[in-house]
């Protein structure tokens, strides 16, 4: 599995010369102990893995003992597991290091030492209860990492020739032809197997939406688990939220109605439970913004937000669940684009996910409930330009997954409110890329290019 984050490693491992860490941070099972692994074996001499999920006591004593003598830890950590570290040649992993914070915070005299570089992996690294006792690194460099983007999916089912072409049609504002139905069927399939290698992999391996149903199910499992052990004070909240997410976003506004978790919900009785779904990669946070200007965050609405899953083939297996799977007839339909049903809450998660796969923070716009109907309108996402000038920045994103006549009523009028502010209007829909009445509409899988 090709993984984009393997360069971003390269950049770190030329730019710090030793004198920094690398701490690769995401969801659970994306993937960080897979591609770090493969990295130490291709880039190093020799590498040492403590993988802190998987710890004895003797590797336990070994830290508790040595650690805060950085000679003999290590020189006992090469005599346990048998590898000869080079000095400047080697590298040392500490694989979900969350599980043992102090060898997070001793990482700044370790790299201080100099001899190696080490890399950590780390789910859950933001949450309180990992960093309390501890002082983080400043020698830490952190990499986010996401689920498989759709050109990392394009690579694992042999795909590769695809986005270069994606993205001359993209850069040239020109139709991708008899190529578009191709696309949009391998877009559709990445939107029902998702980002997760082990479900990419397995889909890879067998081409059975049974098989990749049963390892989506698996994660999900997990991911509720790690609500329950973790979520400390707000586990309950947090299961709420989890569970609710098809629901919210099947309706036609798409921000999160705290009234549906209780009559007496309120946002701020809840936030905490938002921020650790999002702090834990397992959800995407999409901010209102009441400005579309530079600084969205300076405009931000804090009381209403959209809640997306951060892997859109993990909310496909929930959203379309029938006692406890979702029927292979309805992977088929939905991937054949045959499928009678709404999917706007699926494609538009899906687009969330693209977004934030560039690390990006997602805002959208909507008018307060009391606007007459006349005002009231909905962008589902707002963007900023690449390089900021003295007006027409910010550029607004209308995601339509019907067929026939798009309606386009609150573009419209975003457009004719804000057109000093605009730069350029996206539509992105199932058909080819154009250009009319100065909207430029753009195929959905062209959404990473933005």
């Amino acid at each position: 599995m090709k993984r984009k984050i393997y360069n971003q490693l390269l950049d770190w491992k030329h730019t710090s010369q030793g004198h920094s860490a690398a701490m690769v941070e995401g969801a659970r099972r994306i993937g960080k102990s897979y591609i770090v692994e493969q990295f130490a074996k291709n880039e190093y001499d020799s590498y040492i893995l403590v993988d802190f999920n998987h710890l004895g006591k003797e590797e336990f004593d070994l830290f508790d003992h040595f650690l805060h003598n950085t000679d003999e830890f290590l020189r006992m950590l090469q005599l346990h597991y048998g590898v000869h570290l080079v000095e400047r040649k080697s590298c040392i992993i500490f694989d979900e290091v969350q599980l043992y914070p102090q060898a997070r915070a001793a990482i700044k005299y370790l790299v201080a030492d100099g001899r190696y570089d080490y890399i950590e992996t780390g789910s859950l690294i933001r949450i309180k209860k990992n960093v309390k006792d501890i002082v983080i690194p400043s020698e830490e460099i952190s990499l986010r990492m996401f689920p498989m983007d759709f050109e990392e999916f394009l690579w694992a089912i042999g795909e590769d020739m695809l986005m270069p072409y994606i993205v001359e049609c993209f850069n040239a504002a020109k139709p991708m032809g008899p190529i578009h139905r191709k696309a949009m069927e391998l877009w559709r399939l990445y939107m029902l197997i998702g980002g997760m290698p082990q479900v990419v992999s397995r889909w890879v391996a067998s081409g059975d939406f049974r098989q990749v149903e049963y390892e989506k199910r698996t994660i999900l499992n997990l991911y509720e688990n790690d609500i329950h052990q973790y979520a400390t004070g707000a586990e309950a909240k947090a299961v709420a939220i989890f569970q609710d997410l098809p629901g919210q976003l099947q309706r036609h506004e798409r921000y999160f109605q705290m009234s549906d978790l209780g009559p007496s919900a309120r946002y701020i009785n809840y936030e905490s439970a938002f921020f650790w779904l999002r702090d834990s990669g397992i959800v995407n946070i999409c901010w209102n913004t009441t400005e579309p200007s530079v600084g969205l965050r300076l405009n931000t609405d804090r009381t209403r937000l959209k809640c997306y899953m951060g892997d859109t083939g993990l909310l496909v297996s929930m959203a379309f669940d029938a006692n406890g799977q979702v029927p292979t007839e309805i992977y088929e339909k939905i991937r054949l684009g045959k499928l009678e049903a709404n999917l706007g809450l699926v494609v538009e998660n899906m687009v969330a996910q693209m977004l934030k796969a560039r690390d990006r923070r997602l805002y959208f716009y909507c008018t307060p409930e009391t606007t007459s109907v006349d005002s009231k309108m909905e962008i589902d996402f707002l963007v900023a330009k690449a390089s900021i000038t003295s007006r027409h920045n910010i550029c607004p994103i209308e995601v339509k997954s019907g067929r026939g006549t798009l309606s386009l009523k609150s573009l419209s009028k975003f457009i004719n409110k804000y057109r000093e502010q605009l730069h350029m209007c996206y539509v992105l829909y199932d058909g080819d890329v154009c250009q009319k009445e100065g909207i430029m509409y753009l195929p959905l899988y062209m959404t990473s290019l933005l």
